[in-house]
């Protein structure tokens, strides 16, 4: 059953109701009746936020309670799709100011004077369409508003629960049943080998072992085993176990220490005296505590608990969280458990299923039960949670019905698995929910890169807790989080992509509920009218079938094809209905990707897409974009990575004012970029800058560029003159890590002059931490002496390439960290050093 998330939902309307106060009242300030709409708005939302605790908690056992948040989750994105037209005719207006200002006098003349004020007749005319879309949002809230009161909704004091609605787990104990246990033996040998070859008396410090891993995989049970071991027996002389839990309280921890190495009584809640008498019962002895299950990622409170531990002491931890383990581990580690065998998994499975090892009793049992415990993808806590559900179960059609059934619909206080991981999620910032629950959308086994999730987060407006120049980083940030809680994981295929456990893609699914849909495989389906996020797996032919889960869906923000690697990479045929019929209904889209499609040509339908943030048409057979892809003033990233066949940027380009992320590598048809690049001053990522023939001036365009940053490439170099170069201040690009300067590869143009070229390069040093430097089709006699200043002491990678006029190498010798050189194509050298 999924639940709405009052802490995503109340970030959300936090959002909506900073863009309410800080630009929407100014937007419509000299509108009467729209402005007394937004008021009304202001002194609701806030009343309505205020009960969002008590209403989590209250819709698991009603149905009237579920939907109210429900309506108010759909009522909260309508309205942000109506502040967000409203910051369009912001931007709108406020390129058409500056296009007025900077155009002559006769062009001024064709532009109302009126254009030049915040509210021109145009606003005007924009309010007035939306007038009754505002009224009738306006009666959703007084109606929600009345509904709280029948509902018996009230303000909750204490802010909200992270637990609200889930019952009580029963804390573990240090006692585990060995004959139940598969796998970990590696693991159990090494934190074995390590707690008694580090039990020397002298040393100076305490040890502490960590052990990390997802819900359900198995970490209390190896400190379990780790803990009755006979053979340490002999290495301790006292022994401690104390579940943490959530509450990490050091009073009651060190209480519940005391207790278990003095069965005396423990009255005392001054910690400082507790502290001190667990040091005096210590001192001497060699200790081994266990502290299960850590949430808590204070180093300082880490610090104040460990305080009366010294030498002697070995401590292990189980946690799920990187981070707790990277504040207490001192040993070797953390010991990241990874998932078990399929057939240690097994083996869990029919011990709690069948009392056996396997399926010799109930060969009837064993494709369907394989084929369960295939689903569990080797959590242990799957494998035994619905291994004891089927445990008096022997009906081969039962079996395959729980083996059918989503894990969400299974009964919970029977099988622990959902509330075990749900504990992960409850544990969450508000951001990170939003995140996570939205990457739902991503395919089970799915591989994703870091950048494509930050970039997909972006858009859909879950990083804006930052400020603008921050949004990158705190995306990395968000993105880092959860790989430490667990929820990613790097792939073991390919060391820069990341996965999702099939069960924590399950709980992603769970949590984002009816907002957040996707089409995997076969299954045909209808998405809920609620959906807002969508993506399907592409196959080499997608035809109107795959689509009609999209037909009661008008509200849509994410159109997201997903190419699994198994695709052809001749690239993925659509059908023209999604081009002509789909995607311009789909008016409120803010991510839309065409990805990997053998389109050529593209409908003129942009204009209606006001709200988008992100295009992708990378590895599609675009061959040139439509004009009106200019008037989306919101788009802040563009993708076309691999469009081989794409022969210009739009003229316009200048226009997308928010644009940050700009790629067009791996083009090779782009001849040239279109004068006014310098005006997408928010600009971060721009992959190629393209000079062509008669534009050498425009590399000045670049001056006005200082947010760029990791990989940059200048091409077209042999079109422009050194004092052009000049202005593009490539030393003052404070975050390009990685540049790539490209002549043309033509040396017998005779445009070209060694002195220009050797000049050019001069004036394109880059700023001091360069990580990597790339020079190819260099047409000068020598190379600039900065190539290999000693001031480029972050230099890791130097690849000289075709430079066949060049007839001395720089003293590379002098850059203190390269690690990878590469020098080819150079047909007159002579020395080297100079």
């Amino acid at each position: 059953m999924s639940v709405i998330g009052e802490a995503a939902l109340s970030a959300f309307l936090d959002l909506l109701f900073d863009k309410l106060v800080s630009s929407a009242f100014n937007f419509v300030a000299d509108h009467k009746e729209v402005h007394n709409q937004l008021k009304e708005w202001q002194s609701k939302l806030p009343c309505i936020q205020a009960v969002l605790n008590d209403a989590e908690e209250k819709q698991i056992k009603h149905e009237g309670v579920k939907k109210w948040l429900a309506d108010l989750q759909d009522l909260a994105y309508d309205v942000d799709d109506i502040l967000d037209e409203f910051a369009y005719e912001a931007l709108r207006l406020k390129l058409q100011n500056n296009q007025a200002q900077a155009s002559t006098s006769k062009v001024r003349k064709l532009i109302p004077t009126c254009c030049t004020s915040c509210f021109s007749p145009t606003s005007f005319t924009f309010n007035n369409k939306m007038i009754s879309k505002i009224k009738e949002i306006t009666a959703r809230l007084n109606n929600l508003a009345s509904q709280k009161g029948i509902l018996e909704l009230r303000e909750v004091s204490g802010g909200a629960s992270s637990k609200q609605g889930m019952k009580a787990r029963l804390q573990p104990t240090s006692l585990v049943d060995e004959a139940h246990v598969y796998g970990r033996e590696k693991e159990k040998r090494e934190i074995l080998e390590l707690l008694k070859s580090c039990n020397a008396i002298s040393e100076v410090e305490v040890s502490v072992i960590s052990i990390l891993g997802m819900g359900g995989m198995g970490k209390t049970t190896l400190a379990q085993l780790v803990y009755n071991d006979p053979s340490i027996k002999d290495f301790f002389d006292l022994k401690a176990w104390v579940c943490v839990s959530d509450d990490f309280d050091a009073v009651n921890i060190t209480k519940a220490i005391l207790r278990s190495i003095d069965a005396g009584p423990c009255e005392d809640n001054d910690l400082n005296q507790l502290q001190v008498t667990l040091k005096e019962k210590l001192s001497g002895k060699r200790f081994l505590l266990v502290l299960d299950d850590i949430w808590n990622e204070s180093y300082n409170d880490w610090t104040i608990l460990r305080s009366p531990f010294g030498v002697g002491t070995k401590i292990i931890v189980t946690t799920r969280l990187e981070r707790v383990s990277s504040n207490v581990v001192t040993v070797k580690g953390p010991f990241h458990l990874d998932k078990l065998s399929h057939a240690d998994c097994l083996s869990i499975f029919t011990q709690h299923a069948l009392k056996a090892r396997d399926f010799s009793g109930h060969p009837e049992l064993k494709e369907v039960g394989e084929n369960i415990v295939r689903r569990c993808d080797g959590l242990p806590l799957a494998a035994q949670a619905i291994g004891g559900l089927l445990r008096t179960i022997r009906d081969p059609d039962a079996w395959e019905e729980i083996y059918e059934s989503e894990i969400w619909d299974l009964p919970e206080d029977q099988c622990g698995i959902i509330p075990a991981l749900r504990l992960s999620y409850h544990h969450l910032p508000s951001h990170l929910k939003r995140c996570f629950a939205y990457c739902s959308i991503l395919p089970k086994d799915y591989e994703f890169q870091e950048e494509e999730v930050i970039l997909l987060w972006y858009a859909e407006g879950f990083l804006q807790q930052k400020a603008k120049s921050q949004i990158k980083d705190f995306g990395n940030q968000c993105f880092r989080d959860l790989v430490s809680r667990s929820f990613f994981q790097l792939s073991s295929k390919h060391k820069t992509r990341y996965v999702m456990h099939d069960l924590i893609n399950d709980l992603a699914q769970l949590v984002a509920g009816e907002i957040c849909s996707k089409v995997e495989g076969d299954k045909q389906q209808k998405f809920s009218y609620r959906t807002r996020h969508s993506s399907y797996v592409c196959s080499s032919f997608d035809g109107v079938k795959k689509f009609e889960a999209f037909g009661q869906v008008n509200s849509l923000r994410t159109f997201l094809p997903i190419k699994m690697r198994d695709i052809s990479i001749l690239g993925c045929c659509l059908t023209s209905f999604v081009l002509n019929d789909l995607l311009p209904r789909l008016t409120c889209l803010r991510v839309l990707s065409l990805n990997g499609y053998r389109i050529s040509e593209l409908p003129n339908f942009f204009e209606n897409l006001k709200h988008l943030r992100f295009l992708d048409f990378s590895e599609s057979s675009i061959k040139c974009l439509p004009d009106s892809l200019c008037t989306l003033y919101h788009l802040e990233t563009l993708i076309l990575r691999k469009c081989w066949n794409l022969e210009k940027i739009p003229s316009e380009i200048g226009n997308l004012m928010e644009l940050h992320y700009l790629d067009i590598s791996g083009e090779n048809s782009i001849k040239r970029m279109p004068f006014g690049v310098g005006k997408l001053t928010k600009l971060q990522r721009l992959s190629n800058f393209i000079l062509g023939e008669g534009d050498g001036h425009h590399i000045r365009e670049l001056k006005n560029l200082t947010n760029l940053k990791g990989d940059f490439c200048i091409s077209g170099l042999e079109n422009i003159k050194g004092q052009d170069a000049r202005e593009a201040k490539l030393n003052e690009k404070l975050g390009i890590d990685r540049l790539t300067l490209q002549w043309s590869t033509d040396f017998e143009n005779d445009a070209r002059s060694k002195e220009t070229e050797e000049c050019v390069l001069d004036f394109l040093r880059p700023q001091k931490k360069l990580k990597q430097l790339i020079i190819e089709n260099y047409g000068g006699v020598k190379f600039s002496g900065w190539i290999a200043d000693f001031s480029f002491n972050n230099l890791l990678s130097l690849k000289l390439r075709n430079c066949r006029n060049c007839r001395s190498l720089p003293s590379i010798g002098r850059l203190p960290v390269l690690k990878d050189l590469l020098i080819s194509g150079f047909n007159e050298v002579n020395k080297v050093g100079v």
